[in-house]
């Protein structure tokens, strides 16, 4: 744990500073949510919701743990978290099988690979996105 904070608030200290460029901005998060693309590459990645532990500069045996850490937060945090959320959605729409719903969903469970809509479609739900301002 304390690993993985001192790496985050390196990286955030550099971003500060300015030596280190974050590779989109929050408009660019937005835009591409709003628009439905959440095919686009700042969303596609599996580590786009933690910070990037995996720092080539590191001495290698901190290189093994940052792996290990990026691995454990991954899985933990994104995939388990976005498959709860797909199996309570799936649990919902089977039981209620003559009902009509309407779920949302904070950014973060679209966000890189494993998604809940990813969950949906693998179990055989079509899954549509609505934009902003377009009636439902």
């Amino acid at each position: 744990v304390l690993f993985a904070l001192n790496q985050t608030l390196l990286q955030h200290e550099s971003l500060r500073a300015g030596s280190l460029q974050a590779p989109y901005t929050t408009e660019d998060l937005i835009k591409h949510y709003n628009c439905g693309d959440l095919n686009a590459v700042i969303f596609n990645h599996d580590t786009s919701q933690v910070p990037n532990f995996i720092n080539t500069t590191l001495p290698p045996h901190e290189q093994v743990t940052a792996q290990e850490i990026d691995s454990y937060f991954r899985q933990e945090l994104i995939y388990k978290r976005n498959e709860r959320m797909g199996k309570r959605v799936m649990a919902l729409l089977r039981e209620n099988t003559d009902k009509s719903f309407f779920f949302a969903f904070g950014a973060g469970h679209f966000l890189g690979n494993n998604t809940v809509i990813d969950v949906l479609r693998q179990a055989g739900f079509e899954v549509e996105h609505t934009p902003p301002g377009q009636p439902i």
